[in-house]
């Protein structure tokens, strides 16, 4: 099981916005990911600060990837997350450099 994350920036002003997005994440989304062949067990998504933290558990970050780049469903909640995130190449995957248990 791999471990990945990513870093995203919320645009000024639009924090609550942000948050108010991911109270109720469309079931279409989430299926899109589920659905992939990334089998994905964990996905959290933490704020501070304008400041997003995702974190992933799954088998094939590739995959997952290539859901969150290319897919139509991806695409649309771009659309939505339009003018909320900041689109300034900050957008960062990480990897696990790290790990306790």
């Amino acid at each position: 099981m791999a471990r990945i994350a990513f870093h995203l920036k919320i645009a000024d002003g639009q924090r609550e916005a942000y948050r108010e997005a991911h109270e109720d994440v469309p079931a279409w989304l989430e299926e899109a990911y589920l659905e992939s062949d990334a089998g994905l067990e964990t996905y959290s998504v933490f704020e501070s600060d304008g400041h997003v933290f995702g974190f992933m558990e799954l088998d094939d970050p590739d995959a997952i990837r290539d859901v969150m780049e290319t897919s139509d469903e991806q695409a649309r909640w771009a659309e939505e997350m339009d003018g909320i995130l900041v689109d300034d190449d900050s957008d960062q995957w990480m990897d696990e450099v790290y790990r306790m248990i």
